[in-house]
């Protein structure tokens, strides 16, 4: 968990940070990055087991986190979360809308409870966890930012099933934009980040069905999480007080443009 920050540019010492999804893969690379930096993390998932591990493991490693169960998928969850976060650690300055789930389907195949739980996860529970929190910060005019984990599929589909994981990924990219103009007049920065194809446990499950795409890729291979550390800590960090709205791409020049 060790590498440099900046000229201190980076260091979140006193900062409550939420990062959902965080159990594995994406989300728990980005929670062990916040807490280096000096960040309190908030670490929420469903798998207890795998919050409490890591946990331990940032503990061990000189930093603070704490572990709190949420189906992301369930509305009174989401809409609790801001305040069961607040009530143990104090007030949050730093969302990560991270947790995620793909569909892997054709449009035509869908289940409407495939739907139901794909919309619930991708796009219902960034915006109940944004504007609740949100609420809070404009009511006691304290600083937050929230930064959306999209993808490349919110631009680009090449037909082969997942139609609706890209719908709702782009959902998360104009969600982004909108209300970083409606938060405008107050210190809230929403941003996002969409990633390419990274090493995660989601992505084993893509390679699993569908073999080495990376042979696809012009530069033959997978991202490494680790390449997302310094845009994540820029976003949240006091360099980008004028950046919002913005949704950075990382694919490693995976995706046309």
């Amino acid at each position: 968990m060790s590498f440099p920050l900046p000229n201190g540019s980076h260091d979140l010492t006193g900062q409550i940070a939420i990062v959902t999804g965080a159990s594995s893969g994406l989300g728990a690379r980005f929670a062990r990055v916040l807490a280096a930096a000096g960040a309190s993390v908030a670490l929420c998932a469903r798998r207890t087991d795998k919050l409490d591990a890591l946990v331990t493991e940032i503990t061990a490693a000189g930093g603070t986190a704490r572990a709190f169960q949420i189906d992301v998928a369930d509305q009174a969850q989401c809409l609790a979360l801001a305040e069961t976060v607040e009530a143990a650690m104090g007030p949050v300055s730093i969302l990560i809308n991270n947790a995620g789930i793909p569909d892997a389907a054709r449009a035509h195949k869908l289940s409407p409870e495939l739907y139901n739980q794909v919309m619930a996860v991708n796009v219902n529970a960034p915006w109940l966890l944004s504007t609740s929190l949100a609420a809070r910060r404009i009511a006691d005019g304290k600083p937050l930012r929230i930064v959306n984990i999209a993808s490349m599929a919110a631009f680009e589909y090449q037909g082969h099933g997942a139609a609706l994981y890209s719908m709702t990924k782009a959902a998360v990219v104009r969600m982004t934009e909108v209300l970083a103009v409606e938060w405008a007049r107050y210190p809230i920065n929403v941003n996002g980040i969409a990633p390419g194809a990274f090493a995660s446990e989601m992505m084993d499950g893509m390679l699993s069905r569908m073999g080495d795409i990376t042979q696809h890729f012009r530069r033959k291979r997978l991202g490494d999480p680790a390449m997302m550390d310094s845009t994540l800590l820029y976003l949240v960090a006091p360099a980008s007080e004028a950046v919002t709205g913005t949704v950075i791409k990382i694919d490693d020049g995976q995706s046309n443009r």
